[in-house]
């Protein structure tokens, strides 16, 4: 199997990018937020082509833990025995950090043990969530499992509203995220590829992809 090449997002539910506000309009609403001093836990996704999703969960990842939040990282798909650069320095940290794949679909030698893991990761993960014991749950390639039919996306975004703690928040990561749960999260942000080192035929590099 191999990767999709995906449309950008219905941006139904986004800010139209053109109707910008000002600088006065954008003061206002930063004082505006301040009165109100709302807080909540947000459900986050980064999607899209471009390289970068989980780099930037990782950038939250790590910021929160630097300001005592309680942090755990899922990864979805990911092979089980990978020791990324960033394993390595969440292991340096004491971060918790959960993999429960066998490597990409395109390269599963069992269908079926690969829809298992992925099982297993999402009630893990709802275990973690529910628990109260994280301010910060990061779902790693996890827009993939619903992409292919394995998790139902409603089903998701259901459990996430009745389950999710107020103060809890979950980023998602993962091309092709699902209508369904970019109309539920209060961030979205999709990577738009514009160029990329794979295409002049440059290798994923120790420190930059791995």
């Amino acid at each position: 199997m191999t990767e999709s090449t995906n449309q950008p997002i219905n941006r139904s539910t986004n800010i139209d990018p053109t109707s910008r506000p000002g600088q006065d309009e954008r003061q206002a609403r930063r004082q505006a937020a301040r009165q109100k001093r709302i807080k909540k836990g947000l459900v986050m996704v980064h999607t899209g082509e471009g390289k970068g999703k989980t780099t930037a969960a990782l950038g939250v990842l790590f910021r929160a833990h630097g300001q005592g939040l309680r942090v755990c990282m899922i990864q979805f798909l990911k092979h089980e025995a990978g020791n990324w650069g960033e394993y390595k320095t969440a292991r340096k940290l004491g971060i918790e950090w959960i993999k429960t794949g066998d490597g990409f679909t395109w390269t599963s030698r069992d269908m079926d043990e690969t829809v298992a893991k992925a099982l297993h990761g999402w009630q893990l993960a709802q275990e973690k969530i529910a628990s109260g014991e994280y301010d910060l749950v990061v779902l790693d390639e996890f827009t993939y499992p619903m992409k292919y039919g394995w998790i139902e996306a409603d089903q998701v975004v259901q459990w996430l509203a009745e389950h999710k703690p107020p103060l809890t928040h979950v980023i998602v990561t993962g091309r092709d995220a699902p209508p369904a749960l970019v109309a539920h999260a209060d961030l979205v942000t999709e990577m738009v590829k514009v160029k990329h080192p794979f295409d002049q035929g440059i290798r994923a590099q120790k420190g930059i992809e791995f």
